[in-house]
């Protein structure tokens, strides 16, 4: 063997890419492998919801037995998404991948009586949310909301302001008028996101404006600001965050489209060696 037949070789074993890694790649990256998975989440929730009624013994025993199988198909998945990573080291960088292993370890702990039976159903609750982790688009919606917060909070402390300002004015002019309503700056900051909420809002306008004819402007300004401006700004933050993200997201496809695969290597490679066996010639 040639040292140029040795260095191929050598790269070859350094992509890391052998035969169980490669399947396992492709079968969690099958979308039949993963519509069965989203079944199984389908299938857990709707247990969680049968278990909130009135059962015989026997179908609880049924539903125990079929949670278990649940918990070693999901141990299962995530060995096999686990195996069939190209970089193992960064598995657990993913917060979904430590939220998914997190929650499967924690069901495989029998938890049967007690108060750690209640840590135990809320485990299998928040199973339901391992959809997330499977479905890309829910990723990128969930993704997009949390780097939106820090703009959000800006929006939301303005916000805020606003609500107390209007609140302390309510409690000044409306609290001989209905002490349940406006009696301090807290319960007026209730009755305002009611308000804005337009829970019967028109009834709480109307008392006042039997003792203040022109607080009307009062309220109309208010949900002015909060109902229409503000949460208009919430949601074109959202929507400007979320196409980012639809852009990174369509970038990282592109340039994993772009680079070659296994196939294309050796092929490279088998003319690299045609060629020199032809100048050796």
């Amino acid at each position: 063997m040639t040292e140029f037949n040795k260095s191929i070789d050598k790269k070859l074993v350094s992509t890391g890419h052998n035969k169980l890694q490669r399947r396992f790649y492709e079968i969690r990256n099958n979308k039949i492998f993963e519509f069965f998975v989203i079944s199984i989440i389908i299938f857990s929730a709707l247990m969680i919801g049968a278990n909130s009624y009135e059962i015989s013994p026997t179908t609880m025993q049924v539903l125990s037995i079929l949670d278990v199988m649940i918990t070693i198909i999901f141990l299962i998945e995530i060995v096999i998404r686990f195996i069939g990573e190209p970089n193992k080291k960064r598995f657990f960088h993913n917060f979904w991948n430590i939220f998914d292993t997190f929650i499967v370890v924690v069901s495989l702990i029998p938890i049967e009586d007690g108060e750690m039976a209640i840590l135990g159903r809320l485990v299998r609750i928040f199973r339901v949310l391992r959809m997330v982790s499977i479905i890309p688009e829910l990723r990128i919606l969930i993704n997009s909301l949390v780097k939106a917060l820090p703009q959000l909070g800006y929006v939301m402390l303005l916000m805020f302001i606003i609500f107390y300002i209007y609140a302390a004015v309510g409690t000044t002019f409306f609290a001989s008028i209905n002490p349940e309503l406006w009696g301090d700056i807290s319960i007026s900051l209730l009755t305002l996101f009611r308000v804005m909420t337009f829970e019967d809002w028109t009834d709480v306008m109307y008392e006042s404006m039997t003792v203040y004819p022109l607080s009307w402007t009062y309220y109309l300004t208010f949900i002015f600001f909060t109902a229409f401006a503000f949460l208009n700004m919430v949601i074109g933050i959202v929507v400007n965050v979320l196409e980012q993200e639809r852009q990174i997201e369509a970038d990282l496809k592109n340039q994993v489209s772009e680079e070659p695969t296994m196939q294309d290597l050796k092929q490279e490679l088998a003319e690299i060696k045609a060629m020199l066996q032809q100048q050796q010639k």
